[in-house]
């Protein structure tokens, strides 16, 4: 697979089918005028471009185009973890683009309010020069320490209107979104904190029930952490923060479809229960893409056998292995339509931080982001098109 930068001069790519806004368009193509696309139609009604070209040559009878994946909760790749700086940020975003995720929002774990700060403050300058980076996603340290997960239960803390300002300032209108447990003294203020600012608030790691997951909802939050992981799961008397977010229609719920983290048929259940509300993420850890091993996670020691993280000193899952493509076959064989794992990875996600004008479909004026899979969901081609204006 390779990837290519579609931001100046004129590209056609044709003989597609495209799927993109929860259709199928047989014998597509688009034109990409200076990383923007400007026309799509069927047939051969194109004209020359600069750069043509044939999807069937390069992916095979049944190719596929889609808009450029969008993962708004990861961790890292290619044996880099994205806390670790500008540089292993960039090495992991290599992996993931290559897999299709042409854009992403760096997920940073519970560390100081120091490190935080400063990671915050180099992904708001990364968004100025590189423009696959999104902004951060703050999952910490604001979190119940009963549902930590992977993070390190000594550095949380409770949310203090003084704190939540400090980190979103830090970020300088560039934190996409923050997990919080809303139960949490402060919690809900918190919420409503962080809404005003601009940025998503996601209900995770969390001991909420649904009465409290509600009120959460009610004051702004708009993101469920990576649905049933790191939370109460559905009892038929406790429904819990699931089914509270899959019954509100301004909820988008996040899903990890590596058959670890939910079970296929959950995968399923999921969209069935929020249509056209799932963000497929990755919650993907430095050893995606990279060899089994001992690894780190912010303050948290992780090994990861067979592909599957755990952190050492729980055996809790501790983030995947997983990339986009993969989460992409994955949701498909569990039974949810290709279209609509396709809206999972693409416009939900855009619209879940408030990017989708110009994220997460292939229609006129939207960016040239697009990724040319094969009939086995391969990825073949990845483009990419010019900055979005934060």
């Amino acid at each position: 697979m390779s990837t290519h930068s579609s931001s100046t001069g004129s590209l056609v790519i044709h003989s597609a089918r495209i799927i993109d806004h929860g259709d199928i368009v047989e014998d597509g193509w688009i034109r990409v005028e200076d990383g923007v696309v400007t026309v799509r139609g069927t047939g051969s009604e194109w004209t020359p471009a600069d750069e043509i070209v044939d999807a069937t040559a390069v992916a095979g009878a049944g190719a596929l185009l889609t808009p450029g994946f969008i993962d708004i909760h990861g961790h890292g790749g290619a044996g880099a973890a994205f806390d670790d700086g500008m540089e292993a940020i960039r090495t992991g975003r290599d992996l993931h683009r290559a897999h299709g995720t042409t854009r992403a929002v760096i997920s940073l774990v519970t560390a100081s309010l120091d490190s935080l700060a400063r990671s915050v403050a180099l992904i708001a300058d990364l968004t100025e020069t590189d423009s696959d980076i999104l902004g951060s996603h703050l999952e910490g340290p604001f979190l119940d320490p009963g549902h930590h997960g992977a993070h390190e239960p000594s550095l949380l803390r409770h949310p203090a209107a003084a704190d939540v300002s400090r980190l979103l300032d830090a970020g300088r209108g560039t934190v996409r979104q923050v997990t919080i447990a809303p139960e949490l003294p402060g919690g809900i203020d918190a919420i409503r904190q962080i809404v005003a600012a601009g940025s998503a608030a996601a209900v995770g790691h969390t001991d909420a029930d649904a009465a409290m997951a509600i009120a959460a909802f009610e004051a702004g939050a708009s993101i469920l952490t990576h649905a049933f992981n790191a939370m109460p799961g559905i009892h038929h008397r406790a429904p819990g923060p699931v089914l509270a977010a899959a019954a509100d229609h301004r909820v988008v719920l996040e899903a990890i479809a590596d058959n670890v983290h939910l079970d296929p048929h959950v995968v399923k259940l999921v969209f069935d229960s929020a249509p056209r509300r799932v963000a497929l993420i990755t919650d993907a850890m430095a050893a995606a893409g990279s060899a089994d091993g001992h690894y780190d996670l912010g303050a948290v020691s992780v090994t990861v056998r067979d592909g599957v993280a755990r952190a050492d000193d729980t055996g809790s899952i501790a983030g995947s292995t997983l990339t986009q493509d993969v989460a992409l076959r994955r949701t498909v064989q569990a039974g949810v339509s290709l279209p609509e794992a396709v809206r999972a990875l693409t416009e939900t996600p855009a619209r879940a931080i408030g990017r989708d004008s110009a994220l997460g479909g292939l229609r006129n004026g939207m960016l040239g982001d697009a990724v040319l899979l094969d009939a086995e969901l391969r990825v073949a081609r990845v483009w990419s098109g010019p900055r979005l204006l934060v």
